[in-house]
């Protein structure tokens, strides 16, 4: 049985003009980032614009200090209009993670009073609706509610009863919750940086939209989005949302302890990490060196490229710990999610960490790329999972634009878009070279996987929400 609602495709007659611009902003620990893109004709991504910048004034996930926050955003959007300077950036849809982020399930039923016609949209709403005035802690507040397996009636498991007859209405549904101050604080940067928060998605469920196919949703996978600050778990079983969890641990704590257990700076940490890193001790060299060099004149530190993995190894295993205690909490296992583990963010370009992930967890991993939704011509460097938050967010933007949720300018502009030749991805992470050299010279990256299975334009619709205007 498909449990997802087919949405048709944009036509071919559809011109591109005709389409909104939809902005992703996310807001992470190490890094802001802002995607412009819009659907062609084809019903793929077009970017017209991408700009990012360090983060300042967010940890594990949360915004703390909002005028450095908005600072770094307003740096992101200037590197973005640089970019392309046709953008007229006014609404964004924002990323929201963090270990504020709660989760919970319930029931709401409903009982109609024309039973004798068929159940229309309008009730749906209504029903899922109800759910925003369910009880959740003092402090907390309603940041989305998705609806799981329908009844009417006897009828159960039906995955969308649009259509049905019946007396009775009801559903499961997946209520996600977040701290009050700290969405409160996401949404003043936002708006302090001159733009409107469109909607609130939490990251897990906006990666899961850029990197899943329809066959890893029928199979079950669980998504975990390794950023910066917290690792974002998401479980998706016979086509429904299961589970959700945030993991206070990220690749910003394995810069720390590389840090502290090596003796070197952070940014010299982090550099280590990204060129030298890998989650597996055994596949590192045992007799190769990292030169350090001294600080103000002192002698030239050499690490054992050894020790650097056992660092990150422990650290990667223990986030991977957290996830497959979650997964035994909600009783799936590696019996039960016949599509494994996919593995996306910035934390997941670490080298050897699918072998890692599936010693752990005893479950088949990959890395999940949001390419698959991105039409040809765009920049090599979107490619990267840790813009996936980014893609799904543009990608939540048109499933409400598609399904009327929210309202749209009627008129659009039409903007070009340079060819990926000529694309220049402005950003302030750029390394420094020459500070770290090596005895061995590093093998080349791998090209990127390509994906065979074909992607609906239905997945994200799991993910609509209803009460925006609550938030």
């Amino acid at each position: 049985m498909e449990l997802i609602q087919n949405i048709q495709t944009q036509k071919n007659t559809t011109m591109n003009q005709e389409q909104p611009i939809i902005v992703g902003l996310d807001i992470g620990t190490t890094k802001i980032a802002a995607i412009a893109g819009r659907k062609n004709e084809f019903g793929k991504l077009e970017i017209l614009g991408f700009g990012r910048a360090n983060s300042s004034g967010v940890q594990h996930g949360m915004v703390l200090n909002i005028e450095q926050t908005i600072k770094s955003i307003q740096l992101a959007l200037e590197n973005c209009y640089k970019s392309n300077p046709e953008l007229a950036i006014n609404e964004v849809y924002v990323g929201i993670a963090g270990q504020h982020i709660k989760s919970l399930q319930t029931r709401g039923d409903i009982v109609r009073q024309q039973n004798e016609e068929e159940i229309c949209q309008e009730e749906i709403d209504r029903l899922v609706a109800d759910q925003y005035r369910t009880y959740i802690p003092a402090g907390d507040q309603i940041i989305d509610v998705i609806p799981q397996e329908f009844t009417v009636d006897n009828f159960q498991n039906i995955p969308n009863p649009i259509g049905y007859s019946g007396v009775k209405v009801g559903a499961n549904f997946h209520i996600i919750t977040g701290d009050k101050t700290a969405i409160r604080n996401i949404n003043r940067a936002v708006e302090k940086s001159g733009l409107k928060t469109k909607d609130l998605m939490l990251q897990p469920l906006a990666s899961a939209a850029a990197v899943m196919c329809d066959q890893d949703l029928e199979a079950g996978v669980a998504i975990v989005d390794i950023g910066g600050g917290t690792t974002d778990l998401a479980v998706f079983y016979e086509g429904i949302l299961k589970h959700t969890a945030v993991i206070p641990f990220g690749g910003e704590n394995i810069t720390n302890d590389i840090k502290s257990g090596l003796g070197v700076l952070k940014t010299q940490a982090e550099q280590m990490k990204i060129q030298f890193g890998s989650a597996l001790s055994d596949e590192a060299r045992t007799n190769t060196f990292i030169t350090i060099p001294g600080l103000r004149g002192m002698a030239a530190k050499e690490i054992s490229v050894k020790n650097l993995a056992n660092i990150i190894q422990a650290r990667m295993s223990e986030i991977m710990d957290f996830v497959s205690y979650h997964l035994k909490q909600i009783g799936l296992d590696n019996r039960m999610l016949n599509g494994g583990i996919i593995l996306t963010g910035g934390g997941s370009q670490l080298k050897h960490l699918i072998q890692l992930t599936e010693y752990v967890t005893g479950m088949n991993a990959r890395i999940g790329f949001p390419n698959e939704h991105l039409c040809g011509g765009h920049t090599e460097e979107l490619t990267k999972p840790m813009y996936s938050t980014c893609i799904g967010l543009i990608l939540k933007g048109y499933n409400d634009f598609e399904n009327k949720n929210k309202s749209f300018e009627k008129e659009y502009t039409k903007i070009s878009v340079e060819d990926d030749e000529e694309t220049e991805v402005h950003s302030e992470m750029e390394i420094e070279a020459g500070n770290i050299s090596e005895e061995i010279p590093a093998r080349k990256r791998n090209g990127l996987k390509k994906f065979m299975d074909s992607f609906k334009n239905n997945l994200i619709e799991i993910f609509k929400e209803e009460g925006d205007a609550q938030l």
